[in-house]
C-alpha cells in the first residue's frame, strides 16, 4: 500500500520546487513563489507575494510548513512581510487562492533576499525563520 501512495504523488500535476542545497545541514530548501497581483488587482491583497517552503526541514519545526508573505519591500518601515506556519500545505491541493505561480527569479529583489535568509536558517536548521 505505501508503495502505491508513493507512486500517486509522484504523478502529481503540482510541478516539483526547486531545491536550493545550503549550508550546515546540508538541507536542501526548496520554494514555491506566487503572486496575486496586490491590492490594485481585483482580489489582490497587501501581501502580493506568497513563498512556500517545502524541502525536509519540518523536523525541526514540529511538522510544520513555512511560508512568508509579503509585498515588494518587506525591509522598509511600510513595507509588509509576515511569516506563518501551518500543519497543510497552504498550496496544496489548490494554490488559487494565493494568485499566479511565479519562478523564484520574478520576486523583487528585496522578496528574494529576505527568501535566501529564511532559506540559509532552514538549511542551518534554525527554524526560528
Amino acid at each position: 500500500m505505501p508503495h502505491t501512495l508513493f507512486k500517486a504523488r509522484a504523478r502529481s500535476a503540482q510541478p516539483r520546487a526547486k531545491r536550493v542545497p545550503l549550508c550546515k545541514k546540508n538541507i536542501a530548501i526548496g520554494v514555491r513563489c506566487y503572486d496575486n497581483g496586490g491590492p490594485e488587482a481585483p482580489g489582490g491583497t497587501v501581501d502580493r507575494f506568497t513563498v512556500v517552503y517545502t524541502g525536509r526541514y519540518r523536523r525541526y519545526t514540529g511538522g510544520e510548513q513555512l511560508y512568508v508573505g509579503m509585498d515588494a519591500h518587506p525591509f522598509h518601515p511600510q513595507g509588509f512581510g509576515q511569516h506563518g506556519a501551518s500543519r497543510t500545505a497552504i498550496d496544496m491541493p489548490a494554490y488559487s487562492h494565493l494568485g499566479k505561480r511565479i519562478e523564484f527569479a520574478d520576486l523583487p529583489q528585496d522578496c528574494k533576499l529576505l527568501v535566501l535568509r529564511d532559506c540559509q536558517e532552514l538549511a542551518d536548521g534554525d527554524a526560528n525563520v
